[in-house]
């Protein structure tokens, strides 16, 4: 849906038949970038899960703390996060309704990983994030599924 939505919005929008061109609006880039800094801890961002590459093959087979990581999903990260000061804990969950999903992170410090166990959507959270821009990539546990999702992204000193 989420990829429906921007095609027509590239596009334009046909109404019984009668093609109408409507102008392009700019995607905020809170929609593929979040920047947290001194005034924003939090935010949002949506995204739609599907690709054949295995994520590990493009990212790392573990991360940092020696846990395996799983999924599939596109070669290109998802999202990206940018921190201006360093984060003490950091929490990125997956809201898709209760898919199979999975989460990749590199940047400063190494890559971070977890799967979504018992709960389907996936949750990390971790200390010590350093200031940086943090690459990050949903994916599922099966190639080729698409599920539409949230990324919600909060910080705490």
């Amino acid at each position: 849906m989420m990829r429906r939505l921007q095609r027509i919005l590239n596009y334009g929008i046909l109404i019984a038949g009668v093609s109408m061109v409507v102008p392009v609006i700019a995607q905020p880039d809170t929609f593929k970038t979040l920047t947290l800094d001194n005034k924003t801890s939090s935010g949002m961002m949506m995204g739609s899960t599907g690709g054949t590459t295995s994520l590990p093959a493009v990212v790392s087979n573990s991360d940092r703390s020696e846990r395996k990581c799983l999924g599939f999903g596109d070669p290109n990260p998802d999202h990206t996060i940018v921190l201006k000061q360093p984060v003490a804990k950091l929490t990125i969950r997956v809201d898709s309704g209760g898919s199979d999903t999975t989460l990749l992170i590199s940047g400063p410090g190494g890559v971070r990983c977890t799967d979504s166990g018992a709960s389907k959507d996936a949750k990390l959270q971790d200390k010590d994030f350093q200031p940086g821009t943090y690459q990050v990539w949903v994916g599922t546990i099966a190639p080729n599924t698409n599920r539409d999702y949230r990324l919600t992204v909060r910080a705490s000193n």
